[in-house]
């Protein structure tokens, strides 16, 4: 039986803490935050406002940091210093450099480490990865990725209105689309970037070339009370598939929309993509991969280190 914290108990918390929860091999022992108030949602566990103490008070195997951005890689460091196994929210840092560091500490204490990048686990881009590889539809001709919502001015201490701790909207938004591109497609050849930004909003706009076709991605925190949304839509020789409005579709060249759905197939135009919770998938796979002694290798540090370089570029 895995043990198990959460550091941090923000907003993403909220969909680690029921995955790890979910997990018969693991037990969620331990929740720390600064802020007591926080913690008292996770009645039965050990609570801690001192991440020093967790770590000094508790046997454990994993720690899952939801901390904010520029706490990343310094936390990660100190639990593997302890023997301690991390699975760590994007990004990993705003700085290139840590991204040695981390590993290199991971590698040095014989512990695993994962950076949560939960696009690659989410069905819908992986059906997107796979047909491409397939060639399924014959080559990727362009891409279009945003995520669009409005300034987030809910965060604790304001920390993600602070660009040096939280790197704004392309290391808030745009790195899930862009990770993903280097994941799926590889690293690009140029990147052409645009950024429209004010004290109390921040738009980017980027073009990524590649041999054979291009992609565009968009993120943005609008000042406006603009509702939050992400989008998809892949253009192939023979199709494209697009997440836009009703779920994931792919719109052939001769006529036939096809709905990529979860459950059974029910018809011609249904395929059959197993409904799934990405934010568990990623969860599971680092704790197979303690349990198991493989590299959670899905992440590579030089595809970490090839984002970094292309956001801080903006």
């Amino acid at each position: 039986m895995l043990k198990v914290a959460v550091v941090g108990c923000g907003g993403i918390s909220g969909v680690h803490v029921p995955a790890w929860e979910s997990f018969e091999d693991c037990e969620l022992v331990a929740i720390c935050d600064v802020r007591p108030e926080m913690m008292a949602k996770y009645p039965g566990k050990r609570c801690y406002t001192d991440y020093k103490e967790l770590l000094e008070k508790e046997e454990l195997d994993i720690v899952d940091i939801c901390l904010p951005t520029y706490l990343h890689a310094d936390y990660a460091v100190m639990a593997m210093e302890k023997g301690i196994n991390v699975v760590c929210e994007k990004p990993i840092s705003l700085n290139r450099e840590d991204v040695a560091r981390v590993y290199g500490t991971a590698e040095k204490y014989g512990v695993k480490f994962m950076v949560a990048h939960v696009l690659r686990f989410w069905s819908e881009y992986k059906f997107v990865k796979e047909v491409y590889e397939k060639e399924t539809y014959g080559k990727l001709l362009s891409g279009s990725m945003y995520r669009l919502g409005g300034f987030p001015k809910w965060t604790w201490d304001n920390w993600m209105s602070d660009e040096k701790r939280s790197g704004l909207t392309p290391y808030d938004l745009h790195i899930h689309d862009l990770d993903y591109m280097v994941y799926a497609f590889g690293k690009p050849k140029k990147a052409i970037t645009h950024r429209s930004k004010l004290p109390d909003q921040d738009y980017i706009h980027a073009v990524y070339e590649y041999d054979g076709f291009f992609l565009t991605g968009e993120a943005s925190w609008y000042a406006s009370c603009y509702p939050f949304g992400m989008r998809f839509r892949f253009q192939f020789e023979k199709a494209v598939i697009a997440m836009e409005h009703e779920g994931l579709k792919v719109y052939t060249d001769d006529g036939q929309t096809i709905s990529v759905t979860g459950g059974a197939a029910e018809e011609s135009g249904t395929i059959n993509l197993p409904a799934t919770n990405a934010y568990a998938d990623e969860l599971e796979y680092f704790k197979n991969c303690v349990l198991s002694g493989a590299d959670a290798d899905i992440i590579k540090p030089e595809e970490l280190e090839c984002v970094i370089d292309i956001l801080n570029s903006f």
